[in-house]
């Protein structure tokens, strides 16, 4: 028997993000059921395709009333453990003062490093938690956490160890990736190359032998990290076969997504500037294009990224929060669809699928999560709405009926 079945669910199971609006364009199945077992999804069709009474094939049998199943979301780049805020920032950036000059000054990234130095693991983990269980009730079931707030061995460990002990305390799917190179530590100013020397001969090593990461990623940006930089790095993290993605093409064209496929990145994120040589090259290394709208609408950048080349050389698009105190406070991935539709103009086939299997194969965890197939994680989302188009309708309005993961619902999300 199984051990649970839900019948009398309509299942959106695959989202294509064809980019056609209309049509199905979300894998829909109407009058549907879908089944668990250990955790896995063992049975999705038609519930008249059903091979027995529903009570005879599993433990628990639930019927959702007409409701939609969706893949649960995944959201595949936050920051989520941090200390402080950084609301008067952005009180001054309303007053025109810009992001780069805020940073210059040592405020931005650096001023969260400083709070999050000053605080203890245990304070970090209480404020993480609160965080994540946000993300849970909105019906994520998997999530990445960088690292990028300490900037010194001892505060990169204790962020990674804060994001591991997440999903012993929340029903998540933590990815944890080491981000040393997102700015550069006030013990090493003006000496940048000594920086890199040492995230590459001392903290990555040290990072990748405790296991606390699951990928390495830069800051690829005129007031971050250079090419030739980045390039040592992922050469590094190669040594250690830890797989490698990139904050790309932000501010400006440095050629980051060019970087990134050329090194067979999972992701090039943000890419707001990339050009068309770096599109062509992720289309052929497979290098998700992470678009940040979050991040995109909190700073008031101007330049789109190029949605339609994305499309012409069939570079597929994740969403993702991007959840960070500075440029994307946002915990609500629906709102982030929303703000991808709107302001980038995905269809709503192309917001859901950038946030359930291509933000999976973000992770290169594609072939687990992100879809409602047997054999992949039961990671669901049951949602009360009159189509699965719904979720990118409302600015964050709709959160689940129920979410699952790994077969189980959960019975509180608050």
């Amino acid at each position: 028997m199984w051990d649970r079945l839900w019948v009398n669910v309509h299942l959106a199971t695959d989202a294509r993000g064809t980019g056609q609006p209309g049509g199905d364009d979300f894998g829909i199945i109407l009058n549907g059921a879908i089944a668990a077992h250990g955790g896995r999804i063992a049975w999705v069709g038609s519930q008249a395709d059903l091979p027995g009474a529903p009570e005879a094939l599993a433990r628990e049998v639930t019927s959702c009333d007409g409701r939609w199943m969706t893949p649960g979301l995944v959201d595949p780049h936050t920051h989520l453990v941090f200390g402080g805020d950084r609301s008067a920032e952005f009180a001054e950036r309303l007053q025109g003062v810009s992001y780069q000059d805020i940073a210059c000054r040592g405020g931005g990234i650096l001023s969260t490093v400083r709070a999050t130095r000053a605080a203890s693991e245990e304070e970090l983990l209480h404020l993480t938690l609160k965080r994540a269980r946000r993300l849970v009730a909105n019906g994520v079931t998997t999530v990445e956490i960088k690292s990028g707030y300490g900037l010194t061995l001892e505060d990169e460990l204790k962020q990674l160890r804060v994001a591991r002990a997440v999903s012993r305390h929340v029903p998540l799917r933590v990815h944890t990736t080491f981000l040393g190179a997102h700015a550069l530590p006030p013990e090493f100013t003006g000496r940048q190359g000594d920086y890199v020397a040492h995230l590459c001969e001392t903290m990555l090593p040290a990072v990748a032998e405790a296991g606390l990461a699951d990928s390495v990623d830069a800051f690829c940006e005129t007031i971050a990290f250079q090419p030739a930089e980045v390039e040592r790095i992922f050469e590094a993290a190669r040594r250690w076969n830890l797989p490698l993605r990139l904050h790309a093409d932000q501010m400006s064209d440095l050629g980051g997504g060019h970087l990134a496929a050329r090194w067979g990145a999972l992701s090039a994120d943000h890419v707001e500037y990339a050009s068309e040589a770096s599109v062509r090259a992720m289309a052929e290394s497979g290098t998700v294009a992470m678009l940040l709208p979050g991040a995109f609408y909190f700073v008031r950048e101007h330049q789109q990224p190029p949605v339609a080349l994305f499309r012409e050389h069939g570079v597929p698009m994740g969403l993702a929060t991007d959840c960070n105190p500075g440029t994307s406070p946002i915990l609500t991935p629906t709102a982030v669809m929303n703000m991808a539709c709107t302001l980038f103009r995905l269809t709503p086939g192309e917001a859901l699928a950038g946030h359930t299997h291509i933000a999976a194969k973000a992770l290169g965890l594609d072939a687990l999560t992100g879809r409602l197939r047997p054999g992949m994680a039961a990671d669901m989302a049951l949602w009360d709405m009159s189509g699965p188009h719904e979720l990118s309708y409302w600015i964050g309005g709709l959160v689940p009926q129920t979410r699952i993961f790994g077969g189980m619902p959960d019975r509180n999300l608050t």
